[in-house]
């Protein structure tokens, strides 16, 4: 039984010291780890400074056409996607009864210019019987009244035959300008209503993007600044556009403008109803140290300044000096979505670790398996 209890504890003695010796070796492990990292060279660089937004596509001119007459659609001479012609008919409305109108008015100008006529031969008449003195005062301006009367009605006549074939005209639907068919509302059939458009008619050869913009990125904003688009449509496409307009006014709500961008549009790609992504160019900066924002770690700290407390960002990098790395915090003098521009903290020349970063420790050792000779 002693010699169980002697052979018990042995083993117990080796498990616990055999448990120690591979903690050991697994923590000697952990720091002397070599940790495959790829690096750039810091070099100097130029850097686009932008602004992002995000806007819609909408066609530089777009008009809604309405009919005047409310009556059915008897045809469309257009259809959506068609290109039409400035003053070519879109549509036909039902005009039989203003047709009649017409035709009432064309016979009331025939009456109403026999009447004149009839009329004009008394007044002729009176007027050489009045120089004679044949003819008394009284009934000379008798004669007259009714001459000026039937001058009127026939004034009269002729504008109602004017307003008749004017809105019979009406009733042939014609575009108001040049370009493409957007959208059609109705149908063959349908009644029209003056409230509502029959179709759109829009200009593509030349696109807009309106977005808002802040009351700080105002004083970067200018007329005529280059503009870079993409959209979903075409991922690997940019397109080049110009600020067109900035509104002189901000909305007292939001604290923002609107912003027109226009861009060229020949093929007609770029529809309207579109979602774009727009980088407005503010600048660049030449011959910078620029670091790619994907290579640093960004940390926010809380600083207090009197009674005001606000977000600071700081970045950090690391670079490799004789296998080892070395944590570096940056002076940032621009910062965009893809590059820092750097005016301290490291140096040109010196191997930045771009990928691999975030597992990194000061100090700790790496493999370089990856070497870029050039910075962006």
């Amino acid at each position: 039984m002693q010699r169980r209890w002697i052979f018990l504890f042995l083993i117990s003695s080796m498990a616990l010291w055999g448990f120690g010796c591979s903690g050991g070796n697994s923590k000697a492990d952990e720091q002397n780890a070599t940790i495959p990292v790829e690096v750039m060279t810091v070099a100097l660089g130029d850097i686009e400074q932008y602004s992002s937004y995000n806007g819609d596509i909408e066609a530089e001119y777009e008009v809604k056409v309405f009919s005047k007459i409310p009556d059915r659609i008897e045809k469309y001479y257009v259809d959506e996607g068609g290109y039409v012609k400035q003053g070519a008919p879109i549509a036909r409305i039902f005009a039989a009864t203003i047709e009649q109108g017409v035709r009432q008015a064309e016979a009331g100008l025939a009456a109403a210019r026999a009447q004149e006529a009839n009329v004009a031969v008394e007044y002729e008449r009176a007027q050489k019987l009045f120089k004679e003195n044949v003819m008394s005062k009284q009934q000379f301006d008798l004669v007259q009244t009714q001459y000026e009367a039937a001058k009127a009605a026939l004034e009269q006549a002729q504008a109602g035959l004017i307003s008749a074939k004017s809105t019979l005209s009406d009733a042939t639907v014609t575009a108001p300008i040049s370009g493409i068919i957007g959208k059609r509302y109705y149908e063959a059939g349908d009644m029209a209503n003056p409230a509502l458009p029959l179709v759109t008619v829009v200009q593509m050869e030349r696109v807009k993007i309106t977005f808002d913009a802040t009351e700080n990125d105002l004083g970067r904003l200018k007329v005529g600044q280059t503009a870079k688009i993409q959209v979903r449509s075409y991922e690997n496409e940019t397109f080049t556009g110009q600020v067109h307009k900035i509104s002189p006014v901000l909305d007292p709500m939001t604290r923002m403008a609107t912003v027109e961008v226009l861009v060229n549009n020949p093929d007609r790609r770029l529809k309207p109803g579109m979602f774009a992504r727009v980088k407005v160019i503010t600048g660049e900066l030449h011959d910078v140290i620029a670091v790619p924002r994907h290579a640093t770690i960004e940390k926010n700290v809380l600083q207090t300044m009197g009674n005001d407390e606000q977000v600071e960002t700081n970045y950090l990098v690391y670079v490799v000096a004789d296998g080892k790395v070395q944590q570096r915090k940056l002076e940032v003098s621009y910062v965009n979505h893809i590059q820092l521009a750097v005016s301290g903290g490291i140096k040109v020349g010196e191997q930045l670790v771009i990928t691999g970063q975030a597992g990194l420790r000061e100090g700790s050792t790496v493999k370089v398996i990856n070497k870029e000779e050039a910075a962006l």
